[in-house]
């Protein structure tokens, strides 16, 4: 995968497409949790909007921010504080270039705010994950 300065992200000279068909959304559920009192990315995989809307995944690798820039997953949300993170800061930037909506928790910009990560296939999809993740900070 090639992620350039403004052709967009490629596999196999073919650009990435990000798409929300699969309703697949991974959820990180390791710790840190920064933001325990008012949200838990695990009280996710309970909530029934969530689960009639996305089919949740649970893994603790940023893999899953590739699935999102190739197409083959809807979303991704994590919680916690992403600023300088090696462990995110490539696959962020693929979803970028790829063209998937990437913001903080609350839909803010990155590394603002109480930080996290949302990443979305298109526009559709992060405004439907944002929704359950606002019913959890009572917004």
């Amino acid at each position: 995968m090639v992620a350039p300065d403004t052709a967009g992200a490629t596999i196999d000279d073919s650009p990435l497409a990000p798409s929300a068909v699969s309703r697949l959304v991974d959820l990180n559920v390791d710790p840190p949790f920064p933001n325990s009192g008012r949200f838990r990315v695990a009280q996710l995989l309970a909530d029934p909007a969530f689960r009639a809307t996305f089919h949740p995944r649970v893994a603790s690798t940023t893999l899953a921010l590739a699935w999102v820039a190739a197409g083959r997953y809807a979303g991704y949300v994590t919680d916690g504080q992403l600023s300088g993170s090696v462990h995110f800061s490539s696959g962020i930037a693929l979803c970028q270039a790829a063209g998937c909506v990437v913001t903080g928790l609350r839909g803010q910009p990155l590394y603002k705010g109480i930080g996290g990560l949302v990443a979305a296939a298109d526009q559709p999809t992060h405004a439907a994950i944002l929704a359950v993740i606002d019913r959890q900070f009572g917004s």
